[in-house]
């Protein structure tokens, strides 16, 4: 397919008889084999001038409009300037870099790691950025609520927008740290992929090499899982809020205390019995490991960390941003490292 420039192709529809013939001389020289062939096509069909048609020369002139309008439609011309993406989280900005490499221009808005994400508020800026995005990516299912608002706020017909809890079947009332889950992340590569190959076609085959290169990058992690599951599976885990909910299932393990999690999560205060019941395991050791929120503060949260610690119940923290100077390709391994150091492996007799 031919790409030429969209300035290149006007200069030919405008130019006269003479003029044609010297753009097509033009596009032959860019290797544009289009222009020399409709070049070619008016002087063998039109040998009169304007000043002294030929006969029937309009009718030829319609035809070949007509027919160069037609070919027209499936010239790929090259766009301009990078598109531009804007993510909620900076782990699903990264993933958009990855795919659309070169051709991309992304900007994540939640990237502080030391900031608990549930205490955001938009700012000016952020709404700037997001009115003028091209494509906008957020995680959905009440995690990021601001973006939709800002969306609805500054609507745009041109614009798409991809909820990622919607590639997965996720729905409100659904852990919301989908980005835990491999699976998801695949999912959203090969969509920002598709996507960017529609609104992108010249650099379509970028796009589906860079995916390829992005799900060969992930396969590492996803053997990683496997392994660690034929030893983790079953085991007893708690955590002060399902971050890694969907990765705790993925290994296999006996996640506990899910209702003291959940009210955490939702900035409400766990039951008497449900931080009696969650003291209990970890004073008791009926717990592997603790999987502590490090971004978020709370103040009981805080408190069963330090229980675990009393009672030599390993801690792993976990975070809802993917850390500076990391891809998620490293931050998932580092997670799944930290988990394969915590828990004990077996002695062999």
């Amino acid at each position: 397919m031919d790409q030429i420039p969209a300035t290149v192709l006007t200069g030919y529809l405008r130019a006269g008889d003479g003029g044609r013939m010297e753009q097509a001389a033009r596009l032959r020289g860019q290797g544009g084999s289009l222009g020399f062939v409709l070049g070619l096509l008016w002087r063998r069909l039109v040998p009169g001038s304007a000043t002294h048609p030929a006969p029937g020369e309009k009718l030829l002139r319609l035809l070949f409009l007509s027919a160069f309008f037609g070919t027209l439609g499936t010239v790929s011309v090259a766009r301009a300037d990078p598109i531009k993406i804007v993510a909620a989280e900076n782990f699903y900005g990264d993933i958009a870099k990855q795919i659309g490499g070169p051709d991309v221009a992304v900007i994540s808005i939640l990237n502080n790691p030391d900031q608990d994400p549930h205490l955001f508020e938009v700012s000016p800026s952020v709404g700037r950025d997001v009115s003028g995005a091209h494509i906008v990516v957020c995680n959905g299912i009440d995690y990021d609520p601001w973006m939709e608002k800002l969306l609805k706020a500054a609507r745009s017909a041109d614009r798409k927008t991809i909820v990622v809890a919607d590639l997965v079947g996720k729905k409100a009332g659904d852990n919301p740290h989908i980005w835990y889950d491999p699976a998801t992340m695949s999912a959203l590569a090969k969509k920002l992929s598709d996507t960017l190959s529609i609104e992108d076609p010249v650099h379509r085959a970028g796009y589906e090499r860079r995916l390829a290169q992005f799900e060969e990058s992930v396969k590492p992690i996803q053997a990683k899982i496997a392994e660690l599951r034929q030893r983790l599976a079953g085991a007893p885990v708690t955590a002060t809020e399902p971050v890694f909910g969907y990765l705790l299932d993925a290994l296999g393990m006996q996640v506990r205390n899910h209702a003291f999690q959940l009210a955490v999560m939702n900035n409400t205060e766990p039951s008497a019995s449900d931080v009696a019941a969650f003291e209990n395991d970890l004073k008791k050791h009926q717990d592997k490991l603790l999987i502590y929120n490090s971004q978020a503060t709370d103040p009981i949260a805080d408190r069963m960390r330090k229980i675990a610690e009393a009672s030599g119940i390993p801690v792993v923290g976990a975070t809802e941003t993917e850390p500076a100077g990391e891809n998620y390709q490293g931050w998932m391994t580092s997670v799944l490292d930290a988990i394969d150091r915590a828990v004990p492996k077996q002695r062999t007799p």
